[in-house]
């Protein structure tokens, strides 16, 4: 922040959203959005930082090199991590407050959020399930919404490659295949196969999400059908 580096810990949560606080002024921050809600830095916002919400066995896939933190015994022993079915539990109960106006689904219906030159949009993760692959644009931005072949993991892409949108489906084996060249694409954003073997897809930035979290925090969104 302003060039200097800031500790923080937890010290609340607002709707469900964890709330934290930098231990140099005081001031809270909202998780989702990176932006200070209250004391001395309110209206600031932290930079976000790209990442991966991913099955350990694709990680593993795409590098064997990566590391897992392990439970930290004492807590573990004390019950302080939550349950395996904590999700399920969850549901079952209602939502601390939702948006008026929130298109008729059900507050907690998961949802792939997705943020491009101010535009947001979300994706159910129900459709996407049945469809594997969802093409479309945000500002300016050709974009696939990406259901990895693990039916876990999933990943957003700019779909430019030198200068055209591609045509992506979905294919055995998680894959895509592009229809103007019949290339094929791995989870990872690679061509391996065709043409374009070697080319890449950037990564856009998205958040797997409940649906009445994404509209509190995103009121202008588009919810995609």
């Amino acid at each position: 922040m302003d060039g200097r580096v800031a500790r923080f810990r937890l010290i609340g949560i607002n709707n469900q959203n964890f709330i934290m606080a930098d231990e140099e002024t005081g001031t809270w921050w909202q998780q989702v959005t990176g932006q200070a809600i209250f004391g001395p830095l309110t209206g600031k916002r932290l930079e976000l930082v790209f990442h991966d919400e991913l099955a350990l066995r694709t990680l593993r896939k795409e590098t064997r090199a990566a590391r897992v933190l392990r439970p930290e015994p004492h807590a573990a022993q004390a019950g302080k991590y939550a349950r395996a079915d904590w999700e399920a539990r969850l549901a079952l109960r209602p939502v601390p407050h939702a948006p008026a106006d929130i298109d008729g689904l059900p507050p907690r219906t998961l949802v792939v959020g997705v943020e491009v030159g101010g535009v947001s949009r979300a994706y159910r993760l129900d459709r996407l399930r049945q469809s594997r692959v969802i093409l479309d644009q945000l500002d300016a931005t050709p974009i696939a919404v990406w259901l990895g072949p693990d039916d876990r993991s999933v990943r957003v892409f700019d779909r430019t490659v030198d200068g055209n949108a591609l045509e992506l489906v979905a294919v055995e084996d998680g894959r895509l295949r592009d229809l103007a060249t019949g290339s094929m694409w791995s989870f990872s954003g690679e061509a391996i196969e065709g043409p374009l073997a070697g080319k890449r897809l950037q990564k856009v930035y998205s958040l797997p999400e409940y649906w009445f979290d994404w509209k509190t925090y995103h009121p202008d969104t588009t919810l995609q059908r």
